[in-house]
C-alpha cells in the first residue's frame, strides 16, 4: 500500500480524514512514493488550537532551555544526516551530494537557533528625560506559519520554524505537496529533541489549505518562499487580513563576466551555477552578461555545458537530477521552444534528454542561448530550469544599466580581476546579494537574506534597503564544489522578525 503521509497535530502524528489526496511521486521515474492529505478545515482548526494554547507556555519557557531544544536538534540532524538527503534525493531527484547539500544549510540555521539567547536581547538607555529610564524588550508574537517550496525541502522549513520556535513562538508548516516526506522526517527529530507538545504542527495540501492560513485570524505572522505569482497573492492577501507576512519569490540573476576575469574559473563557475539542481533555484545564475572581449568565450561556455549529463540520484557522476514533475519539463522546453522563435541562438539545446535505464524521468538537459535581448520571454521570465541565457555589452556601465532594469533583485554576481570594477559593481547595481569573484551570492544564517525589488515582498521593506556582499579572490572553484556544498540558503530574518 503507497505511503499516506500524516499531519503533525498536537503533539502526534495523526492521518488525515481527508477525501482528497496528492500523489508524491519519484521524479525519476514517475512512481507514486506516497500520498499527501489535503487536510480538512477541522483538522488545520485543531492545529491552529494546539499552537494557540502551547504558546501560552512555551513563551514563559526560559530562553535557555528554548536554546537547548535546538542544540539537541542539530546534533539529532547531523546523526541523521545522510539519511534526510537519501529521502530527499529519492523525492526531489537531487543528486546524493545537492541532497546532502540541502540538509547541511539546514542544520546551520538550526545552529544559529542555538545561539537565540543573544540575538533577542532587549535595549536600555537611562535618562533619556530628566529622572526617567527606557527599557524594550523582544518579545514572541504568537502563532506563526511558514509556506515552503518543493526546491528545498530540508533547507526552507529549517529557515523558517526553529528560529520562530526559539524565538518564543509557535509554528504550523506547509511544506510543499511535492516532496513532503522530508518536512515529515524533520518533524520526527525535532520530537525527539525534545521539543513541547504544541509547539510545531505541520498540515498538507494546495490552495485551500494556504488560504485558511492567509485568513485564520490567530495566524499572525507568515513566510513564504516561492514563485511570484503566488508570493505576489500571499502577500496581497495576508497584509489585508493584517498579518506580518515577507514572502521570498522569484529571481533573474546575472552574472557579469569582465575580460580581464579568470577565464576558466568564469567557464567552471557558470556551469555550476547555471544548471546545478536543474536550475531549481532561486539564486541560479541564468543569466551571463559577457562585458567587451568577454563574449569570445560563450562557445567555450557552451562546450563545458555539452559535457554535463543529468542522472539519478545515487549516480555519483551525475551533474544533477531531473526537473520536480512533467509539468515543470514541458514548461522548461515550452521556455526553449518560444527562445528559438524570439530569435535567440540556440547553443545547446536540452531537450529529448535521454538518461539510460530511466525512461520516464522528468529530464533537461543543459541549454544555452546567445544574443539574448531584454525584450525576449526567456529573458524576462525565471524559466527554472537548466538554461542559461547569454548576452553582451560593450561596457561595465553597459552591464550595470541592464542589470538594473530587470524586475528582480535576488542575486548577482561580477567576475573580474579589478578591484575598481568590482566595488563600483557591487555599489551601483540594485540588487540585495553580489559576489565578486563568487557564482552565487547566498549569505550563512548569520546574515540576512536580502532580495530586492520584484523577488521579495514584505516587512524588511520597512526598513530599507539591506544588502549582503561577497568577494572571493578563490581560482579554484568547481561546478561540482559548488552545486554540493553551496546550496541555496537563507539567514535569521526569515523569522527573526516574527518575535
Amino acid at each position: 500500500m503507497t505511503q499516506q503521509v500524516p499531519l503533525y497535530i498536537d503533539g502526534e502524528f495523526v492521518q488525515s480524514k481527508t477525501d482528497k489526496w496528492i500523489d508524491v511521486t519519484n521524479p525519476a521515474t514517475q512512481e507514486v512514493i506516497a500520498k499527501a492529505p489535503c487536510a480538512t478545515t477541522e483538522e488545520m482548526a485543531a492545529a491552529v488550537a494546539s499552537a494557540k494554547k502551547a504558546f501560552l507556555t512555551w513563551k514563559e519557557t526560559p530562553v535557555s532551555e528554548r536554546a537547548r531544544v535546538m542544540m539537541r536538534y542539530q546534533a539529532l540532524l547531523k546523526e541523521h544526516h545522510d539519511e534526510i538527503a537519501e529521502i530527499l534525493a529519492s523525492e526531489t531527484g537531487k543528486t546524493f551530494d545537492d541532497a546532502k547539500g540541502d540538509v547541511w544549510r539546514g542544520i546551520e540555521v538550526v545552529e544559529h537557533a542555538a545561539n537565540i539567547p543573544s540575538l533577542v536581547m532587549g535595549e536600555t538607555v537611562e535618562n533619556v528625560a530628566r529622572g526617567i529610564d527606557t527599557y524594550s524588550y523582544t518579545q514572541p508574537l504568537g502563532v506563526c506559519a511558514g509556506i515552503t517550496p518543493f526546491n528545498f525541502p530540508a533547507m526552507i522549513p529549517l529557515w523558517m520554524f526553529p528560529l520562530a520556535i526559539a524565538c518564543g513562538n509557535t509554528f504550523i508548516l506547509k511544506p510543499s505537496e511535492q516532496d513532503p516526506l522530508t518536512p515529515t522526517r524533520l518533524v520526527e527529530l525535532f520530537e525527539q529533541a525534545g521539543a513541547p507538545k504544541g509547539v510545531l504542527q505541520v498540515i498538507h495540501g494546495a490552495k485551500d489549505q494556504v488560504d485558511f492560513i492567509l485568513d485564520e485570524p490567530a495566524i499572525r505572522a507568515i513566510s513564504f518562499v516561492g514563485s511570484v505569482p503566488v508570493g505576489q497573492y500571499i502577500y496581497r492577501r495576508g497584509t489585508e487580513n493584517m498579518k506580518r507576512v515577507q514572502a521570498f519569490a522569484g529571481a533573474k540573476n546575472h552574472c557579469v563576466i569582465m575580460p580581464d576575469a579568470n577565464k576558466s574559473q568564469v567557464i567552471s563557475n557558470l556551469v555550476g551555477a547555471s544548471v546545478g539542481a536543474a536550475g531549481q533555484r532561486c539564486m541560479a545564475i541564468s543569466v551571463a552578461v559577457f562585458v567587451g572581449a568577454a563574449k569570445d568565450w560563450i562557445p567555450e561556455v557552451a562546450e563545458e555545458l555539452k559535457k554535463v549529463r543529468p542522472g539519478a540520484w545515487n549516480d555519483k557522476e551525475a551533474a544533477y537530477g531531473p526537473l520536480i514533475s512533467p509539468q515543470a519539463k514541458q514548461r522548461v522546453e515550452n521556455y526553449i521552444k518560444q527562445g528559438q522563435a524570439e530569435g535567440a541562438s540556440l547553443l545547446v539545446d536540452g531537450r529529448d534528454c535521454q538518461v539510460d535505464g530511466f525512461p520516464n524521468g522528468n529530464w533537461v538537459g543543459p541549454t544555452m542561448f546567445s544574443d539574448v535581448t531584454t525584450d525576449m520571454e526567456i529573458y524576462k521570465n525565471e524559466i527554472f530550469g537548466p538554461v542559461l541565457c547569454a548576452t553582451s555589452t560593450d561596457t561595465l556601465e553597459e552591464a550595470i544599466e541592464l542589470v538594473n532594469a530587470n524586475p528582480y533583485g535576488n542575486g548577482t554576481s561580477i567576475f573580474t580581476a579589478s578591484g575598481a570594477a568590482g566595488r563600483k559593481y557591487q555599489h551601483e547595481v540594485e540588487v540585495g546579494q553580489v559576489g565578486i569573484n563568487i557564482p552565487i551570492p547566498v549569505p550563512l544564517p548569520f546574515f540576512s537574506f536580502t532580495g530586492w525589488k520584484g523577488s521579495f515582498f514584505g516587512d524588511l521593506h520597512a526598513y530599507g534597503k539591506q544588502a549582503v556582499r561577497f568577494y572571493s579572490e578563490t581560482k579554484t572553484i568547481t561546478a561540482r564544489w559548488f552545486e554540493s556544498d553551496i546550496a541555496d540558503a537563507s539567514g535569521p530574518n526569515m523569522t527573526i522578525h516574527l518575535k
